[in-house]
């Protein structure tokens, strides 16, 4: 199952530059993962200071 990120996002971009395979874009209110893209390695939810990605 792809990792979310919840309503926690505070929009820094951290996510997105750790991921591997460049599954994080911006979204309107905050950074979103592309599913099909996503390999649940978890990376995102490493580095995000407020733990907003959730597998």
């Amino acid at each position: 199952m792809a990792y979310v990120i919840s309503d926690d996002c505070i929009s820094c971009g951290s996510c997105a530059d750790e991921c591997p395979v460049g599954a994080i874009k911006a979204g309107d209110t905050k950074y979103e993962i592309d599913a099909d893209l996503c390999i649940d390695c978890g990376t995102c939810a490493g580095v995000c200071p407020v733990s907003a990605p959730q597998g």
